[in-house]
């Protein structure tokens, strides 16, 4: 069989590969056929991405051949035009929303993708940063963030973060347990200091996502319930008395070195629907109100986290942030009103919708074969260069994405294929099913969409590959973010290595 046939060849050589402009018996319903490698989706790439007149891929001004011979592949591209105008977009939006009645803040959660640039890219767009590590906050600092515009994030802070935290004034704690509270009251008295303290709820909102990202339903490692524990509910006026999260805010009032300002929630991720959103903002609401009817206490915050879904395939169909600001501006308006308490000053943590739809991953393609799977259907392998190490959602998550062929122009007739990576793992499949040109082949340039948030943060070195560099473009210009790591660079950690022997 001859694994790249031309488009142009009679049928007969093709046998197998089920070139054909009707779906492919193994595709997925959601994927269409393609006939042209200008099928570009373009809600899944940056907006500044466009083809030249070869069919090269070029992004903001950049052609991937350029991008490719000079930092090599596989590489992460962000387009630094894309992501400021999505910080601002979502800025833009909520402030609209929510005026007159409340100001808003909107903190990038930097998890998605944390650097230098990038957390000054948010910054100079007016958004604050959310960190969820040390580390993360580390970042931020060296992005020279003011501390007054850093969260603080974690199910299992350490004394350490926490102490760091509080000794420089951070905006926000977020506590996510009764202990952390007076973990947090401890340290802070002991420093003569108060600490800035929202608490994490789990308000039991089950979000239509993977079960692995659904962070608001009861049983997993995030937040305080408000459930009453089974045996300590009596008979009150108030029916979150006996829960964790009462508990937790009864301990916060009363805690030296805590200023409980506000509480905080976050459903889960990658979520198209609005419902969980506004149940979870009315949940805690009513919680607000029977703070302030129960104890006499006000909270001047309350955030709505994120978790907002993107597109990956075309089959996603994401609300705009417009949108998404109306829905929550009028649920929260809704419940406010209901319980005859003031709106809060509210803020929301975009991070994979910032960031995602902003960088794409480059990569080179090597080996392709075809695989019969059933009644001598077949579909197309290619192997490129990276895989699971630099993008470990579809073996986590069985996440979906898109790719296309970027290094040049091909019509005709395309070919379901699945890109694989080079890890030694039957899973480490990088996009399970798309349509790309038969002639792929070595050297080709494959583009996959949508890979700016998560991708980087969650790579690793899995069978000694190096991490790939990543690179921002921006008006025909590029600028290193994060520098390619080196086989020095990864086995600087190992106490047997020196350089010499390298």
């Amino acid at each position: 069989m001859d694994s790249h046939c031309s488009v142009s060849a009679p049928r007969s050589r093709c046998e197998g590969v089920h070139v054909t402009s009707r779906p492919h018996p193994l595709a997925p319903g959601w994927l269409s056929p393609r006939n042209n490698t200008d099928d570009l989706e373009a809600a899944l790439f940056p907006s500044t991405t466009s083809r030249s007149d070869t069919g090269e891929l070029v992004l903001d001004g950049v052609p991937v051949s350029e991008l490719a011979a000079t930092y090599g592949t596989p590489l992460y591209v962000f387009s630094e035009t894309d992501f400021r105008a999505r910080a601002r977009r979502f800025r833009g939006a909520f402030k609209e929303a929510f005026a007159p009645d409340a100001e808003v803040d909107v903190f990038y959660a930097g998890k998605a993708f944390l650097s230098t640039h990038a957390a000054r890219w948010a910054a100079e767009e007016g958004l604050n940063i959310d960190t969820a590590s040390g580390g993360e906050l580390a970042i931020a600092l060296a992005a020279e963030i003011p501390p007054a515009r850093i969260g603080l994030h974690g199910n299992n802070k350490s004394d350490a973060e926490i102490a760091r935290a509080v000794e420089l004034g951070l905006g926000r704690i977020i506590a996510d347990s009764v202990e952390e509270i007076g973990r947090i009251s401890s340290i802070a008295s002991t420093m003569g200091r108060a600490a800035s303290v929202m608490l994490r709820l789990t308000p039991g909102v089950h979000a239509s996502t993977h079960e692995y990202i659904a962070t608001a339903h009861e049983d997993q490692k995030f937040g305080l319930s408000l459930t009453p524990v089974p045996g300590t509910q009596h008979e009150s006026a108030n029916p979150y008395l006996g829960s964790p999260a009462w508990t937790a805010v009864e301990q916060a009032i009363e805690a030296p070195g805590v200023d409980l300002i506000g509480l905080h929630c976050h459903i889960g991720s990658q979520i198209f629907e609005p419902t969980g959103f506004e149940l979870a903002a009315s949940k805690l609401i009513d919680f607000l109100a029977c703070i302030e009817s129960s104890r006499g206490v006000v909270l001047p915050e309350l955030d709505l986290g994120g978790g907002h879904g993107i597109a990956y395939t075309e089959a996603d169909h994401p609300r705009e942030p417009e949108t998404i600001a109306r829905a929550l501006a009028s649920a929260v308006r809704a419940a406010c009103s209901e319980h005859g308490v003031a709106i809060p000053r509210l803020s929301i943590e975009p991070g994979r919708s910032i960031a995602g739809p902003a960088g794409i991953t480059l990569y080179s393609a090597g080996t392709t074969k075809d695989v019969v799977v059933e009644d001598g259907i077949s579909r197309r392998y290619i192997a490129v260069d990276g895989g699971m190490g630099d993008n470990a959602r579809p073996v986590l998550y069985d996440a979906d994405y898109s790719a296309v062929l970027a290094s040049r122009r091909v019509t005709g007739e395309h070919i379901l294929s699945r890109i694989v990576g080079k890890h030694c793992e039957s899973g480490d499949i990088v996009v399970r099913n798309v349509y790309l040109p038969p002639v792929v082949t070595r050297g080709d340039f494959i583009a996959v969409p949508a890979t700016g948030a998560y991708c980087h943060s969650l790579s690793s070195n899995y069978n000694y590959l190096t991490r790939p560099a990543v690179v921002a473009v921006r008006d025909g210009q590029t600028q290193v973010l994060i520098r390619r790591e080196t086989e020095h660079m990864m086995l600087a950690r190992d106490t047997g290595y020196t350089a010499q022997a390298g």
